[in-house]
């Protein structure tokens, strides 16, 4: 590719700073606007009225990531006038205005707020980083970015995106495994976001060591970036999964409890760990296999010694209720004989220097050859193989490993990758390897069996990754605040498009104390992805293994999980559709409010937008609470706070504190052990009075298949109108047949009130109700006691789970 500009027109100095220049020229186009500089190029796309993309380039043919936009430009009415040396086009959302003389943008919304602005300084270039200098806005906030450690807000803090293999990385250390350059800037005249569409290392400086602007910065590549705004941080967010893709429906198992160790061997181990589950009546649905089901570390194998007959083991771990996850790392051993190497060599499939030899690289197995996967006939291939483990009853598959690591930690960066025909070093292709290895997976599942419901855990991944994997936090630490750090990690995640995310609960490197994981196992329960995971060498992490306190406590917050799972799974489908996250932070709902962004409450969030979640260190008694504006339910005893204010909460081990806002609706089922286990076919709905209403849309299919995609779902919406004074019960639409024949309506907070179903009038039951079980005293020391928290006399009323409409009055 040719530089746009002569040599003669190039700075002999390239370590120096080379601006775009004046426009010299600009013309409009059929979906926005494109022209020339001085030194360069550059085009401005509208996709949206909310979304405009802008291009930069040095070169003649812009250059595009093929991996992460799914959506192309709509046709969208904008409008483009030249006037006093600025250049302007303008939506029914967004105005973007250009300096002509220094190719400074700037972006407003509909009203004439200014959102965003260039620096003086513009787009420009030292050697071949590209970097975007942009002003900063009083009071201004950045939050986002994926994987990134640090507080909420970004601002005085920069980060870098180049997938790292990290074991055991400290809370304030960067990069880690995933690179996601998405982030959103909040302040008094509205709400962004800026999508940084390039795959090289990238820095994102909200700030750090100076005191002019923010910047963002590519080592390499053109300037691509997607600006985006709408009247709310939730719907940005939506309209960046817009562009990126949304997660699938997940298989319902996969919303479960998951117990994984590094690693479970023999069999005979993997059947006892399964039974103890079902002894100790702790629901659970997920075995993982790691490493050490392979023989020598060699993938696509099992351990002919420690899994004699795999097959019969994961299918008497079926008849249990429990679904196997294997890992997959991408390293192919490079040994004679062994089928994937012969295979991969003679297919041409694996990274290779310039001059056409294979690259090998250290890891488990020894010295490898890695496939690759921005290669289709790669992927294909490695999605054939992957019948090695379907034909056993694998039903899930871990990609871990797949920054890519190797030992040593330093790639050569001249490896070259086809890169979808466009063949490029492993400086470009790096960040994207782990998104590309882990589609490799979701499409070999689906290739193997096509009619359930892929299941694929990444660890390394980029902008795109959710449409193919669930993601987790890589390998933490059993500390106090590697679960706090964790909690922002994934809320995160959640901000940046992931929204199936989770961390190693007790901590992947070193041993968890008693309380640490009793805590850890309460906030996970409040996760996406509920999944415990422990090194090897270390002592027993089960829930079971921490004594009978800690026994007790995971057993109820586990049961509590699987009785949530209607509410859980219904926010997943919600997800599906709007890109919005399962564990959220304050700031999507409340961006303006600065109580959020201190220290003290940035680890609070919401989980499945109804319960405020309130995260506190094991060894806290009390602890401070920051409650927004509205009224507030303790979620364990229905005491009522109000909001815009901070309570102080006592927080014994056996009870995270957890509020749900007046108003607000959700349902429960009865316990089971696992998610393909029936129900008792109540459900339960939680109903909450407040001065603002809202809705929630109950949501079923069969839990495994694609059939809902062809309209066998179930979807019934409860709406409570608190002017009304009514809770109305829709008809119900979709072909599936609902699990629930009875629908039982707990009243919270309700005042002795009289209830009328389509007129009729209803006598209102009452029962003591618990959240959680009780905990048995094992030390018969007073001091020792555990609190019991019940809501006394909680009234309910009963109705069938029809398929017609009800309105249900209370006076």
């Amino acid at each position: 590719m040719k530089p746009f500009n002569s040599p003669s027109s190039q700075s002999k100095n390239s370590s120096r700073h080379i601006g775009m220049g004046s426009v010299d020229f600009w013309e409009e186009i059929p979906n926005g606007i494109t022209g020339t500089t001085a030194k360069g190029k550059f085009k401005f796309t509208v996709y949206q009225a909310g979304m405009i993309r802008v291009q930069a380039s040095r070169y003649e043919e812009f250059e595009s990531n093929p991996y992460s936009v799914i959506k192309s430009p709509e046709n969208t009415f904008f409008q483009v006038f030249e006037s006093d040396g600025i250049l302007s086009l303008t939506t029914e959302k967004v105005t973007l205005k250009v300096n002509l003389e220094t190719f400074s943008l700037a972006f407003y919304s509909s009203s004439g707020e200014l959102l965003n602005a260039d620096d003086s300084l513009g787009t420009a270039w030292i050697g071949t980083e590209v970097t975007c200098y942009k002003q900063v806005q009083k009071d201004e906030k950045f939050i986002g970015l994926g994987e990134k450690t640090g507080n909420l807000n970004r601002f005085g803090n920069a980060y870098t995106n180049w997938n790292t293999d990290y074991f055991a990385y400290g809370t304030g250390d960067d990069p880690l495994y995933m690179s996601i350059p998405f982030y959103l800037g909040i302040h008094q005249q509205g709400a962004y976001g800026i999508f940084l569409d390039n795959t090289h290392k990238t820095v994102f400086n909200f700030g750090a060591s100076n005191n002019r602007f923010i910047y963002f910065s590519a080592e390499d590549g053109d300037l691509d970036y997607y600006f985006f705004h709408e009247d709310s941080v939730a719907k940005i967010i939506s309209s960046y999964t817009e562009l990126t893709g949304k997660m699938e429906m997940p298989p319902k198992w996969a919303l479960g409890f998951q117990q994984c160790r590094y690693s479970y061997y023999p069999d005979k181990e993997v059947t006892t760990l399964a039974n103890t589950f079902r002894d100790k009546d702790m629901p659970a649905d997920v075995i993982y296999l790691d490493i050490h089901h392979m023989e020598a570390y060699k993938v696509f194998t099992f351990d002919g010694e420690k899994f004699p007959d795999a097959k019969s083991m994961i299918s008497a771990l079926k008849k249990k209720g429990f679904r196997v996850v294997v890992i997959m790392d991408p390293g192919i051993k490079t040994q004679k004989g062994y089928l994937p190497y012969e295979e991969g060599l003679e297919k041409d499939l694996f990274v290779k220097y310039p001059d056409g030899q294979i690259y090998e690289g250290q890891v488990w197995p020894g010295w490898c050859a890695f496939p690759d996967f921005t290669k289709e006939e790669t992927r294909s291939w490695w999605g054939e193989k992957m019948k090695f483990y379907t034909d056993a009853g694998v039903d899930g598959f871990w990609t871990d490993m797949n920054e890519p690591a190797s030992w040593g930690q330093f790639t050569p960066n001249l490896i070259e990758f086809e890169f979808e025909g466009n063949t490029t070093s492993h400086r470009q292709a790096r960040n994207i390897y782990g998104m590309q290895m882990a589609r490799s997976a979701q499409e070999g599942s689906l290739l193997q069996n096509k009619s359930e419901r892929p299941f694929v855990l990444t660890r390394a991944g980029f902008s795109g990754i959710q449409r193919y994997a669930a993601a987790w936090t890589g390998d933490n630490v059993a500390s106090e605040e590697h679960m706090m750090a964790g909690i922002r990690l994934v809320n995160s995640l959640g901000l940046s498009g992931v929204s199936f995310a989770g961390y190693d609960v007790g901590g992947f490197a070193g041993e968890a104390s008693k309380s640490l994981f009793a805590r850890w196992m309460s906030i996970a329960t409040f996760s996406a992805l509920f999944r415990a995971h422990s090194m090897i060498n270390s002592n027993d992490a089960e829930p079971w293994a921490f004594g009978e306190e800690v026994e007790e406590i995971s057993r109820n917050y586990m049961k509590l999980r699987y009785r949530m799972l209607p509410t859980i799974y219904s926010s997943f489908f919600q997800s599906t559709q709007t890109g919005l996250p399962i564990s959220s932070s304050l700031a999507i709902n409340y961006p303006n409010d600065a109580s959020i962004y201190q220290s003290a409450f940035q680890n609070q969030y919401f989980f499945c937008d109804r319960f405020l979640i309130v995260p506190v260190e094991s060894y806290t008694q009390i602890t401070k609470a920051y409650l927004p504006e509205g009224q507030w339910f303790y979620f364990y005893s229905d005491d009522v706070f109000s909001g815009s204010k901070v309570h102080y909460v006592d927080t014994p081990l056996n009870y995270l504190p957890v509020y749900v806002k007046a108003g607000s609706i959700f349902a429960m089922q009865s316990d089971i052990s696992h998610t393909s286990e029936s129900n008792d076919g109540v459900l339960r709905i939680h109903l909450y009075q407040g001065a603002q209403g809202s809705s929630y849309q109950h949501y079923e299919d069969d839990g495994i298949s694609f059939e809902h995609k062809s309209g066998k779902y179930l979807k019934r919406d409860f709406t409570y109108d608190p002017d009304s004074n009514q809770l109305v019960v829709s008809e119900c639409t979709g072909k599936f047949n609902s699990d629930y024949s009875k629908i039982k309506v707990y009243l919270h907070g309700f005042d002795s009130p009289q209830v009328m179903i389509n007129d009729s009038p209803i006598k209102l039951e009452v029962e003591d109700y618990a959240f959680l079980g009780k905990l048995t005293e094992f030390d018969p020391l007073p001091e020792n006691d555990h609190p019991f928290l019940e809501i006394k006399d909680l009234p309910y009323f009963e109705l069938d789970f029809n398929n017609k409409a009800s309105i249900i009055q209370f006076s």
